[in-house]
């Protein structure tokens, strides 16, 4: 685990959105929008906040990470490259035959991967049977759950919201990437989900709301569920999705989509300004 301070965190999480960029319009295919939006979270994760080790990425005590969402996946893949898992030349494989980096992220491609994902809707239960099973081996190690607002609409993800406020998963952490956007637009059009926190609240769960954007607090906050002794922890992130590229945030359109070559060059100028 690397204890980068705010300000290197900052930075690395802008270094990461332009690899991000760059992976995309290699690939030609993928999602833009979510990944852009969970940079900071997943830069402060791999940076500060778990314990992992590149070098041994099966180490038995190491925090389990399980991602849901797995079409943010260019995300992920850019914070392990940059933390060492694998070479950053490797990112230009995405979605090509053959490749590790999968679209959507397979744990028999890459170690620390834990669980593949695809279908919206399983990581939480994935997630439970993890932390449930850490509970009863007696293991010291937190498990962290990454999904999206748009899975909720599912009711797979509901049974495992009961079943982890029934065993008392303290070990389980879950960051919902609230950015009111899916596939085919705004959240609250086609299902909605508010009050999300008041119903993550009534089925016994500790809320936290917190903006993604501000390193410092991403940091404080996952730093502190530690401290949270009683019942398992959500953290609705109220994301941005695009953050960092003006003509991609808030736009559902750009949910599934990857920018062309003029897109991505806008892009990154943005970015590299911001630096």
């Amino acid at each position: 685990m690397q204890n980068y301070t705010i300000q290197e965190l900052e930075k690395k999480a802008n270094e990461i959105r332009q690899d991000i960029i760059k992976l995309l319009l290699e690939a030609g295919s993928g999602h833009s929008a979510g990944p852009l939006g969970m940079a900071d979270i997943f830069t402060a994760l791999y940076f500060r906040v778990l314990k992992h080790n590149p070098e041994k990425p099966k180490w038995k005590d190491r925090d389990r990470l399980i991602l849901s969402n797995g079409h943010i996946v260019p995300v992920r893949y850019v914070a392990m490259a940059h933390a060492g898992y694998f070479p950053k030349s490797e990112l230009k494989t995405f979605r090509k035959i053959n490749s590790k980096l999968e679209g959507h992220p397979s744990y028999k491609k890459l170690p620390a991967v834990e669980t593949s994902s695809g279908p919206l809707g399983e990581g939480l239960s994935q997630a439970c049977g993890f932390a449930l099973s850490a509970k009863m081996d007696g293991a010291k190690h937190r498990v962290w759950c990454l999904t999206s607002d748009g899975e909720h609409q599912e009711g797979m993800t509901w049974e495992a919201a009961m079943l982890a406020s029934k065993y008392r998963l303290t070990n389980l952490t879950q960051i919902i990437d609230r950015n009111n956007i899916q596939i085919d637009g705004v959240t609250e059009d086609i299902m909605p989900l508010e009050p999300l926190a008041e119903k993550y609240r009534a089925f016994g769960w500790h809320v936290i709301e917190m903006n993604p954007h501000d390193m410092e607090e991403v940091v404080s906050t996952l730093e502190g569920v530690e401290g949270i002794q009683e019942k398992p922890v959500c953290i609705i992130a109220n994301t941005i999705p695009g953050k960092g590229v003006s003509f991609m945030e808030n736009d559902y359109k750009w949910h599934g989509v990857t920018p062309n070559a003029e897109q991505a060059k806008a892009a990154l100028r943005e970015l590299r300004g911001a630096a």
